[in-house]
Formats: structure tokens, sequence, C-alpha cells
């Protein structure tokens, strides 16, 4: 069974990006916009936040996540936007082609054009190589969430937190809802993921922050009873009854592994040129499913900023795809995002150049566009900061070479 839906736009994903993007396209004029998503509610990780701030430049308004979850899925529904829920994605094909499954059983859609807004997923205990037992009470940040706001549970009452990012901090917030303490903050760098002054919440909480801490072992038989670390003292346990194994995400691209769409090994999500179009140009990807993880607001503005580029792509033949990738030189870059570059001369891309670093460095950015310099940009950065060049201005897909070059 197919449905074909040649005047329709499908968009895979119901979070901030993906319901943004619906939003802004049928204000646009696209005539049909189907948002699949695979939970009974769309709204994303938001849904689950039950803390502030959210949607304050979206909206002018200071949210906590549930109520933003909510605003975003109504404000779609408002434009017309034909959300359909409980819709897993099975497969994804050229034409374009989306092969599904939901509460009327299997389908095949196949729509105009088709947007990838699946967002990104905590890295798991087991993907963290975590040694010890197996005992129940080790869970991500999100299944905290999930328990606490949307159905009142509490999984644990002394559990230790792993990582520093910023949804580190949202899991003590989260504890603090339910009267959980946690008994320590592990993080095994040197310094707090997270931007200063994050760093001051643990203290100000009653968290312990334990930094150039390593986990080397859960231990428990039916629940968690201790963590065993190694710090510059040594070797101890540590006495509590979970693990919340935050952060480190990566693109929830699980859809992608067995299609046709190139994906950036380097990223893990789809690769994409300046206008988010993936390498079978009738797919197009945006939000946290291209690197993780930005925030909810940059999600949202790139779902918008990625609808205005569908609506002209309808209209108007995007310039033709590259011929070449960006070429990064330099060790310490983890990716950069977009992995190609059309030319310019089409309507307003994504917003230059985004760059991972893995691990802290000085030095500069160096641009070359066929073996010349066009930019140079100093910069001394940490891990899991956006980092922004701007896109070199020639009208031809051209090669280009992105190298940091560390100071001593």
């Amino acid at each position: 069974m197919a449905e074909t839906l040649r005047d329709a736009v499908v968009i895979v994903g119901g979070g901030p990006s993906g319901l943004a993007a619906a939003t802004a396209l049928r204000r646009l004029g696209v005539p049909r916009v189907i948002v699949l998503e695979r939970k009974p509610l769309a709204g994303g990780i938001p849904r689950h936040c039950g803390h502030y701030p959210f949607g304050l430049r979206e909206f002018k308004r200071l949210m906590k996540g549930p109520d933003y979850a909510r605003h975003l899925v109504r404000t779609a529904q408002e434009a017309g936007v034909e959300i359909r829920t409980q819709v897993t994605v099975t497969g994804l094909a050229s034409g374009p082609a989306v092969s599904v499954t939901g509460p009327s059983g299997p389908d095949v859609l196949t729509p105009r054009r088709v947007l990838l807004a699946t967002g990104a997923r905590e890295t798991s205990r087991a993907a963290r190589l975590l040694g010890g037992t197996k005992p129940g009470g080790v869970i991500t940040t999100g299944t905290l969430q999930s328990m606490v706001y949307l159905h009142g549970q509490r999984p644990f009452q002394r559990p230790v937190i792993l990582g520093t990012e910023l949804v580190s901090f949202s899991a003590i917030m989260t504890c603090r809802h339910l009267g959980i303490h946690p008994v320590a903050m592990i993080e095994p760098g040197a310094r707090t993921t997270a931007r200063w002054p994050t760093a001051l919440f643990p203290r100000l909480t009653g968290v312990p922050l334990m930094l150039n801490t390593q986990i080397t072992a859960i231990n428990g038989r039916d629940r968690v009873t201790s963590v065993s670390v190694r710090e510059a003292q040594g070797t101890r346990d540590i006495d509590c009854d979970g693990v919340i194994v935050s952060g480190a995400f990566r693109p929830d691209a699980a859809v992608l592994q067995h299609g046709h769409l190139r994906i950036d090994p380097d990223s893990g999500g789809p690769e994409i040129d300046q206008y988010g179009r993936c390498s079978d140009p009738d797919y197009f990807a945006a939000g946290n499913l291209l690197r993780a993880v930005e925030t909810a607001g940059w999600s949202w503005r790139e779902g918008a900023r990625m609808a205005q580029i569908m609506a002209h792509d309808l209209r108007q033949a995007l310039p033709d795809p590259a011929a070449h990738n960006i070429t990064l030189k330099g060790d310490a870059l983890a990716y950069c995002v977009p992995h190609r570059f059309a030319g310019s001369g089409g309507p307003a891309p994504l917003p230059g150049f985004q760059l991972r670093v893995n691990r802290p460095v000085k030095g500069k950015l160096v641009m070359r566009v066929d073996g010349q310099i066009t930019t140079q940009k100093p910069i001394e950065t940490l891990p899991e900061r956006r980092i922004l060049l701007p896109y070199p201005d020639t009208p031809n897909a051209a090669k280009i070479d992105i190298t940091l070059d560390e100071t001593p």
C-alpha cells in the first residue's frame, strides 16, 4: 500500500526543529505538511523537561519544557499541520519514499520532499564501555526526566551523575523535583563541559563535583549499590543506589543506517550541504540529527530556516549540489556541518560552517578555497562549544579545506 502525497512535505520527527519547520512551511503556502512522530505525543525532549528556560527567544515568553512542547504542537496544528503520532519510520528510499508502520499498519508515503528531524540521544552505559555488573538503576537523563515528570516515579534516592554537560545539570533539577539527592557529579575531564558558571550549581545544591574522576565499574546485583572510581588520590567506592548516565549525545540516525543517504562518519548524522540538502536532494535534515547537541531554541530556528529553504526549492531549484566535501585538517577538529558547499547565489542558507573540537585548543582556523586562503579566525575553545565560520563568497561549488593550526 502506498499513499501518494505529491503536494506534501513529510517531516520525520516532532521535536522543536520538525514542528518549527512544519509550521513555517504551512505559513509559506505549502498545501500539506505531515509530521511523523514515533512517541504518543509530539514535542520532543522538552516534553519531559519540567523546568525553565524554554521559549524566550522563539515566543518571547519564559516556559517550562512541557508548556513549550504543547505550544509548539498547538501552533503547528493551528497552522494546519497534520501530526501523526505513534508512527515509526522503517525505511527511506529514493523517490522520495518513506516506509512507516503505525496504528493502521505498514504504509509507504511518497511526498514531494522529506525533512529529517529525529534529534539526538544520549550515549548509553554499554556504548561508554562502563564495566562492572548490570544492576537496575542505571538510566540516561532523558529516561529520568520521563519517569519523574511524565509518570511521577522516583527510580532511586541517592544516585551519582556521570557528566557535566548542560543536560547533566538538568538532571540535578529533575532529581530535586521529587526529593532525590545525588551523592556526586562525576566528570572525567579537568573542568565542566558546560560553560561557567554551571560549575557553581552542584555546590549550591549540595552535590559534590568530582573532576578528573573516572567511573571504572558499576556495582550491585539487582540494584546499584556503589560505583568504583579512579581519581588522583587512587581508587575507591562511592555508595549510591543509581547512576544517571548523562550527555555524550549522538544524532538519532538509526533510520539512516540501512538506507541510501550518506552518513558523515565524524558527526554521525546525515551528510548535508549549506541548504540542509542530503545526498539525495529530495531529502533535507535539520536540528540535532545533524550534530549533537544544540538547544531547543537553536533547533527551532534551524527548522524555521529550513522551511524557507524547502519552500524555495519547491518553487525554484536550488544551486547544483557540490562535487567535493569539506576537508578538515587538524586532529583536534571533531566535525564540520555542513559537509559540502554548493556555492553562493541561492536562498539564505544555514548560518555558516559549524565546527566542534574534541579537546581544548588554542590556535587559528584557516579556510582555503581551491588552495587560496579566504578566511582566518583565531580560536581558543573547549569541546562542545559551537564554532561558526562564514561561508566563502564563491558562485561555484569549490574544493574547501579548513585547517586548525594549533599554538604550541
